[in-house]
C-alpha cells in the first residue's frame, strides 16, 4: 500500500508536473545564484547544490510538491566559514550537517517543532529578512551610478511586470532585460562571471581536502551543527505551508532523513548544503506542482539550462542579484508583526523582538530560535505559576486547603507560601482535587509542607488525587509520607 501511494506521487498529472517543475526552475535561478554570492562561492557551487538536493529530495523526502535548494538561511550561516577557511571546509560541514539531520530523524527530533512559538517562527523570518537585506549593502557601496540605476530598473520590473502578466516570473524578466541592457550597452558593472566560474557540465565526485584533525572538527561542527538545525527549521516550516495549501499531510521525520541524505550527497559532489525554498514551493503549487515529479524536474531542468545557457548566465549583472534578493528580503519580513508589537500579549511580542536581536548580533539563525524557544517556555512558566491559588476554610477543627492550579518547579513555592503552619486547628486536610502535580520539585514541595505540619503537631490529610498524581507521589515520595 505504502510503495502504491509512493509510486502514484510519481505518476500523477505528469505534464502538469513536469510544466511546473520547469516554471519551479526559472523562479529558483536567480535566488539560487544570488545566495551563491552571500554565501562567498562560486555559483557553480550552489547550482550543483541545487540540482542534486531537487532529484535528491524527490526521490528521499517526505514532502511531494517541496522545492528544495542551495539556498536561503544556511546560505548565511555559512557565508563565515567560507570567508575564514575556505570551500573545503564547508564540504565538510555539509557532510556533517547531512549526517546529523538523519540523526535528528531517527531520533525524531522533528516533533520538537511544536515547541517553536508562533512568535518565535515569526522572530526568524524577521531576521533571516534583515540578513538577507544587510548582506546586500557591501555590493550598493563603492559602485558606480550605473549599478545604483540597474537595481532600481530591476525593482521595477520585479514589482510592476506581475501585474501586467504572471505567465513569467519577474525576477527571470529582471535578469533578462537587465542582462540585454548592459550587453548593448557596455557598463563598468559587476557580472556574475566575475563572482566565480560557471557549471559546463556535470558535477563530479569530490570530497574536502583538509585533513580530519580535531581542530579541523572543532571549527567545522558548530557550523554543521547550526546547518542542521537552521536547514531544518526552514524545511519543516517550508512543509506546514504545503500542507495547510493542499490539504494534506507530509512526513516530517522522512523529511528530516531525505534531507539529511540530500546535504550528504550535495557534500560529495562538492556543492552547499540546502533546504526548503518557501517561495519556488509556493510558485511550484501555484503552477500545479504536487508529486515527486514536479521537485525533480525542478533541479533536472535547472542543470540543463545552466550548461546550455552557461555563456549568457555569466554576463548577468550583480546588480540582478541585488534587486531580486532586496526583493526576497521585503517579502519575506512579515510586516504585519510590526503592527501586531502594539496588539498582541508583551511577552508575546519580546519574544518575537529578542529573538530578532540575537539572529542579528551573531549571525546565526539556530542561536535566535533556541534563545526565543527558552524565553517562550520561561514565560509560559511564569504564567501558567501565577494561575495557582490556595483557598483555606477552616470548619470543626479542621483547616483544609483547597490548592487549585499547575504545581510544578516554578509554582511549588508560591504553593507554600501560603501555608500557615502555626495554626489553631489540630487537623489539616490538603485537598488536591483542582490541582495538577508535574515533577519531583512539586512532589518535594508537598512533602515539606506535609512534615512542618506534623512537626507543629497537626494530623494531616491528604485528599484528592488522581491516580496519575498518586502514582507520582508514591514513587517520589515515601510510602508514609502521606495520610491518603
Amino acid at each position: 500500500m505504502a510503495m502504491n501511494h509512493y509510486i502514484q506521487q510519481w505518476t500523477q498529472r505528469p505534464v502538469k508536473e513536469l510544466l511546473a517543475g520547469m516554471v519551479g526552475t526559472f523562479a529558483l535561478i536567480p535566488e539560487v545564484i544570488a545566495f551563491s554570492y552571500v554565501a562567498g562561492v562560486a555559483p557553480s557551487v550552489s547550482l550543483f547544490a541545487s540540482f542534486v538536493i531537487s532529484v535528491s529530495i524527490a526521490i528521499f523526502g517526505g514532502r511531494p510538491g517541496m522545492i528544495s535548494g542551495g539556498a536561503g538561511s544556511v546560505a548565511l550561516v555559512l557565508a563565515p566559514l567560507v570567508h575564514a577557511h575556505g570551500v573545503d571546509y564547508m564540504l565538510l560541514a555539509t557532510l556533517m550537517a547531512g549526517g546529523l539531520q538523519i540523526l535528528f530523524g531517527v531520533l525524531r527530533l522533528h516533533s520538537l517543532m511544536r515547541f517553536v512559538s508562533s512568535e518565535v517562527r515569526t522572530g526568524f523570518v524577521n531576521a533571516l529578512a534583515i540578513l538577507i537585506f544587510s548582506a546586500q549593502v557591501p555590493q550598493m557601496l563603492g559602485v558606480g551610478w550605473q549599478t545604483h540605476m540597474l537595481i532600481l530598473i530591476g525593482l521595477a520590473m520585479i514589482y510592476l511586470l506581475p501585474r501586467l502578466s504572471q505567465a513569467i516570473p519577474s525576477p527571470l524578466i529582471c535578469i533578462v532585460i537587465l542582462t540585454l541592457i548592459t550587453v548593448i550597452h557596455p557598463m563598468p558593472v559587476r557580472t556574475i562571471a566575475d563572482l566565480g566560474p560557471l557549471p559546463t557540465g556535470l558535477p563530479h565526485f569530490t570530497l574536502p581536502h583538509i585533513p580530519l584533525t580535531a581542530e579541523t572538527l572543532s571549527i567545522t561542527f558548530p557550523y554543521a551543527l547550526a546547518v542542521a538545525a537552521v536547514g531544518l527549521l526552514e524545511s519543516l516550516m517550508t512543509a506546514s505551508v504545503v500542507d495547510d495549501l493542499t490539504d494534506t499531510h507530509g512526513k516530517p521525520q522522512q523529511e528530516c532523513t531525505g534531507l539529511g541524505i540530500s546535504n550528504i550527497f550535495v557534500g560529495l559532489f562538492g556543492g552547499i548544503a540546502g533546504c526548503g525554498m518557501i517561495g519556488q514551493t509556493v510558485g511550484n503549487l501555484r503552477y500545479g506542482g504536487r508529486g515527486r515529479l514536479s521537485t525533480f524536474t525542478a533541479g533536472a531542468f535547472l542543470l540543463l539550462l545552466m550548461v546550455v545557457l552557461h555563456p549568457w548566465v555569466a554576463r548577468v549583472p550583480v546588480a540582478a542579484l541585488v534587486a531580486i534578493m532586496i526583493m526576497v528580503s521585503i517579502s519575506t519580513f512579515a510586516w504585519g508583526s510590526l503592527k501586531d508589537i502594539f496588539h498582541h500579549p508583551k511577552l508575546t511580542s519580546l519574544v518575537m523582538i529578542i529573538t530578532v536581536i540575537v539572529v542579528v548580533l551573531t549571525h546565526n539563525l539556530a542561536a535566535g530560535v533556541l534563545v526565543g524557544v527558552l524565553l517562550s517556555g520561561l514565560f509560559f512558566a511564569w504564567h501558567t505559576a501565577r494561575l495557582v491559588h490556595v483557598h483555606a476554610v477552616e470548619e470543626h477543627n479542621i483547616l483544609t486547603y483547597q490548592i487549585q492550579g499547575q504545581i510544578f518547579f516554578a509554582s511549588a513555592d508560591l504553593m507554600a507560601d501560603f501555608m500557615d503552619y502555626e495554626t489553631s486547628a489540630p487537623r489539616v486536610t490538603l485537598d488536591l482535587s483542582h490541582a495538577r502535580f508535574w515533577d519531583i520539585t512539586a512532589v518535594q514541595a508537598l512533602e515539606k509542607i506535609v512534615e512542618k505540619f506534623r512537626k507543629h503537631g497537626k494530623e494531616v490529610t491528604v485528599c484528592g488525587l488522581n491516580h496519575a498524581q498518586h502514582a507520582i507521589l508514591t514513587e517520589q515520595s515515601n510510602e508514609d509520607a502521606f495520610t491518603l
